[in-house]
């Protein structure tokens, strides 16, 4: 097929609750779409860029520029054009790896579409539904935090993330465990400890956690690798992996010993498939990270998240912990899990009157 072009469309959506971790405070999400309209059809991507800089170095404003500018006239000039085809029609342009993510979920989308195949099936899924946690953000006082998770565990929430950041990080999650018992319960710091930590993240060990997720740097695989001989709790990696080869090189130094995968931080699904499957060779278990998506790049998730090496929930919780109105068909949690959408592509569209009211600005790029 051959793309003809791409809408960009920039989102604002408010959040039912602000949603603060250590590098900031949440009260809206505004984030980018992408409709790529070829020569066999339409196909919808979503880019997982924050407005500032903060989570990585990729930015709304930057993702648009390099989209507009590199990225999608390269695309439309190739010709003939598969999913498969853009990450490396894409590659001499170095990083913006959020934006290329974005640009290729819609043209496997679009491709998925015209054959009738599921996002699922392509990415190899060997399940209808997956079990789902929930990541609960930095709260002012303990007792709000108790009630936060209290009321997503009676929801049916199967696993619970707690974000956390110096001076707040063995309290709460004592908290947690004395009020909620053999949960299972894990923590998120963004980056914010170092080396010097140590002794402070060595008293996480008693509390039986299933994991840590990236407590130093990003680019500090030594240090986790240092850290790990420390502390008993599973270190797990995010934002120090963006690829394939950068997983298979943390799990070689001991530097994690669970990947969280987000496909918008490694470049897209067919690369986060190459994560899985590099992950499962070494006996590494992954599971399936968000950024607070909508309905859109959560069906993209929820797909990847069926696939056999996803051996922990993910944070692909319901619409509703999010969102009060998805801008498609909402995700229901069941039982502590949500169906993978089984119709070609992603499975889900925007409901047109629901992406109008939050769509900020719109241009054709081409």
């Amino acid at each position: 097929m051959k793309l003809t072009g791409v809408e960009l469309r920039r989102v604002r959506m408010p959040l039912v609750a602000p949603f603060r971790t250590s590098f900031g405070t949440q009260a809206e999400r505004e984030l980018l779409l992408l409709r790529a309209v070829t020569s066999e059809g339409e196909g919808w991507g979503e880019c997982g860029a924050m407005v500032d800089p903060l989570y990585s170095s990729e930015y709304v404003d930057g993702v648009e520029h390099v989209l507009r500018t590199f990225l999608v006239p390269a695309l439309v000039a190739a010709g003939d054009l598969t999913a498969n085809k853009v990450a490396p029609l894409l590659a001499k342009f170095k990083g913006h790896r959020m934006a290329k993510a974005a640009l290729e979920m819609a043209v496997l989308d679009a491709e998925l579409r015209a054959h009738g195949v599921s996002f699922a099936t392509a990415l190899g899924s060997t399940r209808d539904s997956v079990p789902c946690g929930v990541s609960v953000g930095i709260m002012a006082t303990i007792p709000q935090l108790l009630d936060a998770v209290g009321g997503y565990l009676d929801a049916g929430y199967l696993r619970i993330k707690l974000k956390i950041e110096p001076g707040w990080d063995v309290e709460p999650v004592r908290a947690v465990r004395e009020r909620f018992g053999d949960i299972l319960l894990q923590v998120d710091a963004n980056t914010a400890y170092t080396l010097s930590d140590v002794p402070q993240l060595q008293r996480l060990d008693p509390f039986e956690l299933l994991l840590i997720e990236q407590p130093l740097e990003e680019e500090d695989v030594l240090g986790h690798a240092e850290l790990a001989k420390h502390i008993r709790t599973p270190i797990c990696l995010d934002e120090s992996v963006v690829s394939a080869r950068s997983a298979a090189d943390a799990i070689r130094l001991g530097a994690c010993r669970i990947v969280n995968i987000k496909p918008s931080r490694v470049g897209g699904y067919l690369e986060a498939r190459r994560v899985h499957d590099v992950c499962a060779a070494h006996g590494v278990p992954v599971w399936c990270g968000g950024m607070i998506e909508t309905g859109l790049g959560r069906a993209a998730n929820v797909a990847l998240a069926s696939l056999p090496g996803f051996t922990l929930p993910g944070d692909t919780s319901a619409s509703d912990r999010f969102y009060r109105t998805d801008i498609t068909e909402p995700f229901v949690l069941e039982a502590g899990r949500l169906p993978v959408p089984p119709g070609p592509g992603l499975g889900v569209t925007p409901i047109p009157e629901r992406l109008a009211e939050v769509t900020t600005a719109k241009s054709w790029l081409a």
